[in-house]
């Protein structure tokens, strides 16, 4: 009887230490998170003429004076959400009311559902888009695989699809990444177009990377970029114009 005691003592003080392992484990995991650069920080700080930046709720808005659409967007994997204040600014400049989702621990898989309710709370705005970039976009695809009429389209930035969006009526896709994407899967990205749309678009930015659709700095296991963040920030955003004008 004391053997089972002594067992089942030892048994539960081992669990405890492992939870305790896994748990701190974890918070250093997610802890080590990518950091939005100062210059990226100056575009929250110090908006441009015309746009107004404002954090409600677990959201960052990126208003534009007179908006035609509006895009709600899911942070990359472990990037701390400001980093994408340049190009979510630079598209409110071109009339895109942008809604960024601030993530649990900076990982979408925590809120897959993290654009619920946004819609309605600015009923100004018709047209809607969702998307995200790298794990934000793939879990924005699992959001509008059960919400396609809800958006006029999809939006993915080195990112793909592991649901089926081809259903009758498939919303319209545009997928962007970087040529020189060292983190991006591209095995598992070819197998994934399957899922998307058969018209879905698909724009390659010559020279460009996997973190440069950020402002966080290099990403590790990336490519070697041969053009700026500023520089594919701006082909990002002329190709979600041209795909929203559309």
């Amino acid at each position: 009887m004391k053997n089972k005691k002594t067992r089942r003592i030892v048994i539960g003080v081992v669990l405890v230490v492992l939870v305790v392992f896994i748990v701190s484990k974890f918070y250093s995991y997610v802890d080590n998170y990518y950091r939005a650069t100062d210059e990226a920080w100056t575009f929250i700080n110090e908006p441009a003429e015309g746009v107004e930046v404002e954090y409600v709720d677990n959201t960052i808005l990126f208003r534009p004076e007179n908006p035609v659409a509006g895009f709600i967007f899911y942070p990359g994997g472990l990037v701390e959400t400001e980093a994408y204040a340049p190009l979510m600014e630079s598209l409110a400049e071109q009339g895109i009311f942008g809604v960024v989702v601030k993530m649990p621990y900076y990982l979408a898989m925590f809120d897959a559902n993290g654009a619920r309710g946004i819609q309605a709370k600015y009923p100004e705005i018709t047209d809607w888009y969702i998307g995200g970039h790298s794990l934000g976009g793939a879990m924005a695809c699992l959001y509008a695989d059960r919400h396609q009429s809800e958006y006029e389209g999809l939006i993915l930035l080195a990112a793909y699809s592991t649901k089926d969006l081809t259903d009758e009526p498939a919303v319209a896709t545009i997928s962007i990444r970087g040529s020189e994407d060292g983190v991006l899967n591209m095995e598992k990205y070819e197998e994934c177009k399957a899922n998307l749309p058969s018209d879905f678009e698909e724009v390659v930015i010559e020279g460009g990377c996997h973190g440069y659709f950020g402002d966080y700095g290099m990403q590790t296991g990336d490519g070697e970029p041969s053009i700026s963040v500023q520089q594919q920030t701006s082909e990002t955003v002329d190709a979600i114009v041209d795909f929203v004008e559309k």
